[in-house]
C-alpha cells in the first residue's frame, strides 16, 4: 500500500522532468513504436481514477515509457508490473521508480518484452490492466492480454480516439467491427473519456480516448473462442456483403452459409455489423461439416 501523499504530485513526472530524463538517457521518441510520453500529472491521476485501481490491485501496465503512469499507479496499487519493449527505457525505469518512490520498489516489477509475446508475469496475478497503448498495436495487444491473463477484471486503456470508438461501438454503428466484437467476447466495453493532444510529448497528430473494459463471462456456446473469431473475421473481411456471401468461404459455399445462418436463427441478408457476439457464437456452432471426398 502506498506510503506517499496522494494529494502531492511532486514525485510524478512533469513536462520538464520528461524532457530532462529523455535527454539524459538519449531517448528520442519513435513513431515506429508509437512513443508519445504523458507529461501531465493530472492526466495520469485521472487515468488511475477512471481505472478504479485500489490498494488491493495488482496492475499490469504495457508500454510504461519513462514512467509517468507507472508512478501514479504505484501510488495506489498493491503491485505494478510494467511490460516494456524498448531496452533503454526498460533499463532505466526501475531507477526512476527507486528515485521517486523508494518505498514502493519492492512492489514493482519490470518485464523487457514485446507484450504480444508475454505469457506469464512476475508477482501476483494481475487484476487490472492500465496502459497508454501505442496506436499501431493497441487492439492486438489488448486482446492478447485479455486472452492470456483471465485474472484481469478491469482494464482502462488510452488509445487513438478512432480506436476507442471502434472498441466501444455497438451493433449497427458504422464503426462497429472486428475489434468491437472480439473485445465484447471478454468484457463490457465503453468509452471513458477523451484526452487532448497537449498532455503528450511529442504531441500526436490525433486525439486520444479512454476505454473501460469490465471482464464478464464469454457467451455460453459450444463453439470455441477461436471458432467464433473465425466467423467474425470472415464476416467483416467483406463487410459490405450480406452474411450469406461474406461467410461463403467459411462455410464452403453461399448455400452452406445460408443453411448455417438459418440454423442459428439469423437472417442471411443481414451484414456482420448488425450482429452481437452472441449471434456470432451461434453461427459458429452451426458450421456445416465438409463434404467427404469422393473415392
Amino acid at each position: 500500500m502506498s506510503t506517499t501523499d496522494p494529494t502531492s504530485d511532486t514525485h510524478l513526472l512533469g513536462a520538464s522532468d520528461i524532457r530532462e530524463l529523455a535527454a539524459t538517457l538519449g531517448v528520442k521518441p519513435t513513431k515506429q513504436r508509437g512513443q508519445n510520453f504523458v507529461i501531465d500529472g493530472n492526466t495520469v491521476r485521472r487515468i488511475v481514477r477512471a481505472a478504479e485501481v485500489t490498494s488491493e490491485d495488482a496492475v499490469v501496465e504495457v508500454g510504461p515509457g519513462l514512467g509517468s503512469l507507472t508512478l501514479a499507479l504505484l501510488d495506489v496499487a498493491a503491485h505494478v508490473t510494467a511490460v516494456e519493449i524498448d531496452p533503454l527505457l526498460a533499463q532505466h525505469l526501475p531507477t526512476t521508480v527507486a528515485a521517486r518512490l523508494p518505498a514502493r520498489v519492492e512492489d514493482f516489477d519490470l518485464v523487457l518484452s514485446d507484450a504480444m509475446e508475454v505469457t506469464e508475469l512476475p508477482g501476483p496475478p494481475p487484476t487490472a490492466l492500465v496502459a497508454n497503448l501505442p496506436y499501431n498495436v493497441a487492439v492486438p495487444v489488448l486482446l492478447h492480454m485479455l486472452a492470456t491473463f483471465p485474472s484481469i477484471e478491469r482494464t482502462l486503456v488510452m488509445v487513438q480516439s478512432e480506436v476507442a470508438d471502434r472498441l466501444a461501438a455497438k451493433p449497427g454503428n458504422k464503426v462497429y467491427g472486428v475489434p468491437s466484437v472480439k473485445a465484447n467476447w471478454y468484457a463490457e466495453v465503453k468509452r471513458a473519456g477523451a484526452i487532448g493532444r497537449n498532455v503528450f510529448w511529442p504531441a500526436p497528430n490525433v486525439d486520444s480516448g479512454l476505454v473501460s473494459l469490465i471482464r464478464r463471462e464469454p457467451p455460453k456456446t459450444t463453439a470455441t473462442r477461436a471458432e467464433v473469431f473465425k466467423v467474425v473475421d470472415a464476416a467483416f473481411a467483406q463487410r459490405r456483403k450480406t452474411l450469406r456471401a461474406a461467410l461463403a468461404g467459411w462455410a464452403g459455399s453461399p448455400a452452406a452459409a445460408e443453411q448455417a445462418l438459418a440454423a442459428a436463427g439469423i437472417d442471411h441478408k443481414l451484414r456482420g455489423e448488425m450482429l452481437t457476439v452472441e449471434q456470432f457464437a451461434a453461427i459458429a456452432e452451426h458450421k456445416p461439416n465438409p463434404e467427404p471426398e469422393q473415392q
